[in-house]
């Protein structure tokens, strides 16, 4: 298990590892783009040859890229499923040339049609992005708080969006820890993870979790109110981290920081998970 955090590429992208070594990470996640939208960007010849130089100067073998955050394969707008479908591929190609294992994305919310509609429309969307791609970078389900009609806040509903597809580069999920607990799964102390685990490994298989967002939650267990906190600092707490960072089940999964940007940011962050991980 490795200990990351989501840090910027302002200046360029060969600048985020940079980033990400200053603060003690041991991976990292990134944008590639203005979350909110934008053009994609402008990456040159020597700016991936420097990202890839400072990766490996600085010892971060693996990294990971965000999808932005306007992504909604279940939309009735054909034009937002288009733009979606066209990002995410985007991200994945860039991914492929940067060598990035991962590209993580929300599937969308289906507030204008049911569930079950939006869930096959986030499997067809899928499949189209994946249509003829040979890259390397691979691409996960990052689970929601559910708020509204989002999509994925259960494990069940990405189990059947990954079944539906069955293609090699979708490879699994992306939990956040925040987001399950704000969608009703309890993460507060040992007993609580081992039973969180235990249902995901019955809807999805544990073989699926490639990676996990830690954040803590400033909202209740239930709430389906995305708010992340520092870690210890939230609902879930120190203990739910402590048995989370020391579970045996998950001792190879990569751990990536959200949490806010103030007391510290992300080197307390990190500090607090490598004092947990130690039975501090």
């Amino acid at each position: 298990m490795k200990f990351g955090a989501h840090v910027s590429i302002t200046g360029g992208i060969q600048n985020a590892p940079l980033a990400a070594s200053q603060i003690g990470c041991e991976v990292f996640q990134m944008f590639t783009r203005s979350p909110q939208g934008g053009p994609t960007p402008n990456l040159t010849d020597e700016n991936i040859e420097a990202f890839l130089v400072n990766c490996q100067e600085l010892k971060l073998p693996e990294y990971y890229i965000h999808a932005p955050y306007y992504i909604n394969l279940a939309s009735i707008k054909k034009r937002t499923v288009f733009g979606s479908i066209r990002a995410i591929r985007q991200e994945l190609d860039i991914g492929s040339q940067i060598k990035a294992r991962y590209v993580m994305f929300h599937p969308g919310s289906a507030k204008d049609v049911t569930e079950k509609k939006g869930i096959k429309m986030v499997a067809e969307g899928i499949k189209k992005i994946l249509d003829g791609y040979r890259g390397s970078t691979e691409l996960l389900i990052e689970n929601s708080a559910g708020a509204g009609a989002v999509i994925g806040d259960k494990f069940e509903e990405i189990a059947a969006i990954i079944e539906d597809i069955q293609h090699p580069k979708l490879t699994g999920v992306c939990l956040d820890i925040a987001h399950s607990f704000e969608s009703g799964y309890d993460w507060t102390d040992k007993a609580a993870v081992d039973s969180t685990i235990q249902e995901f490994d019955q809807a999805l298989g544990l073989k699926q979790l490639k990676m996990i967002h830690a954040n803590d939650s400033k909202t209740a267990q239930g709430s389906h109110s995305d708010r992340h906190a520092h870690i210890g600092q939230g609902e879930i707490g120190l203990k739910g981290f402590r048995a989370i960072v020391n579970h045996p089940k998950l001792k190879q999964i990569n751990l990536i920081l959200e949490t806010p940007q103030d007391q510290g940011g992300y080197k307390t962050d990190l500090a607090t998970l490598r004092k947990l991980r130690t039975g501090k």
